[in-house]
């Protein structure tokens, strides 16, 4: 089943999008009465991609006395110590949830979206040729710590690897990701009985589990065909930038007024659905990171064009500004001062003035 088949069927259950099932074996999506939603192995109707292994979690070596064990993997990977396996645990359980659906975040909607759009980034720009390699590298690092952050993972774990070409790293130890987590269900696989009171897939589901992962992982690496979002009707030309950053830069390069004017007629149509609104969100945070954050006097240009319709100017900056923290992370660390841009401000509404001023 290609990645792509699996990605659609979650963008489809999670914007509610009435469309017919698709077939996804060896996973299926089971939804709960709440309509949240997680991943369910086709044969096995008790067990989910997420929690196969939640009975597998390490003991907290930072609680309790000084451990004194040995992690699983010690003959594998005898530079281990037990920090580093619960770390390395908790990197596998955030990639593993990438699929899952919730209806309720316990930190905020704003986190979900950044997780959710981090990791689809992530798959865009091995393919982005009208970026250079030190600004893909830059924002590979920027989605790459948002979708740690977002979901959210402590400290340790969200520093805790590097990128090396294209394999994430567990810095410390010098372990490729790909090469422990092969190694982790392996060990699993083979030694199924010795935990059958803790698992109660399969080793061929293991093994299942496993391929998923390391797709959805060389997805974050960038080693992988990039994602693509379900087109809709209506739809098309803002999808068709999303899922295609190298298009949405030549057409600012080329004719930044086209740009413009597909987000004017996105907000001159009647209607509105969820996925509607994730696409053109997903469009304003892209026009943000990857035009104002190389060039932020850019948004000059945006405000010019809207400030002849002042309510769909006020839509797109508090959009850009307030749905995600995108912008005032990206300002802070360029020392962006908002108050010189009066332009801008003059649209900022409460909750950007509240943020921002």
């Amino acid at each position: 089943m290609p990645l792509q088949t699996l990605y659609n069927e979650y963008i489809n259950i999670k914007w509610k999008r009435s469309r017919t099932p698709a077939h996804t074996e060896p996973f299926e999506y089971g939804i709960y009465e709440d309509g949240s939603a997680d991943l369910f192995l086709t044969d096995s109707s008790e067990e989910t991609f997420t929690n196969w292994m939640s009975q597998l979690q390490p003991k907290d070596p930072y609680y309790g006395a000084k451990p004194n064990g040995k992690p699983v993997l010690t003959d594998v990977f005898n530079q281990l110590d037990m920090y580093d396996e619960l770390t390395l645990y908790y990197l596998l359980f955030t990639i593993n949830t990438t699929m899952s659906i919730n209806t309720y975040n316990c930190y905020s909607d704003m986190n979900d979206f950044m997780k959710s759009y981090s990791f689809f980034q992530l798959s865009q720009l091995s393919e982005a040729i009208r970026l250079n390699d030190e600004q893909k590298q830059q924002l590979r690092d920027i989605f790459y710590f948002f979708y740690l952050y977002a979901h959210p993972v402590n400290e340790e774990t969200l520093y805790a690897c590097s990128f090396t070409e294209n394999r994430l790293i567990y810095t410390q130890k010098a372990i490729s990701l790909d090469r422990y987590f092969s190694a982790f269900h392996d060990h699993y696989c083979e030694n199924r009985e010795l935990y059958s009171e803790h698992i109660v897939i399969t080793p061929h589901e293991i093994q299942v589990c496993k391929h998923l992962t390391l797709e959805l992982l060389a997805v974050i690496e960038g080693r992988s065909p990039k994602l693509s979002m379900p087109s809709e009707k209506g739809l098309e030309s803002v999808v068709a930038l999303i899922s295609d950053v190298d298009q949405m830069l030549e057409m600012y390069e080329g004719d930044r007024i086209a740009l413009f004017n597909i987000m004017g007629d996105f907000l001159a149509e009647d209607g509105s659905n969820l996925y509607r609104d994730h696409c053109f969100t997903t469009l304003l945070q892209n026009y943000a990171l990857y035009i104002l954050y190389f060039n932020f006097d850019e948004l000059h240009t945006l405000v010019d064009h809207f400030k002849v319709t002042p309510l769909w100017c006020e839509i797109i900056i508090n959009k850009m500004f307030t749905d995600t923290i995108f912008m005032r992370w990206f300002m802070k660390r360029k020392d962006i001062d908002i108050t010189t841009y009066p332009d801008v401000i003059q649209f900022f509404n409460e909750e950007a003035s509240k943020m921002y001023l």
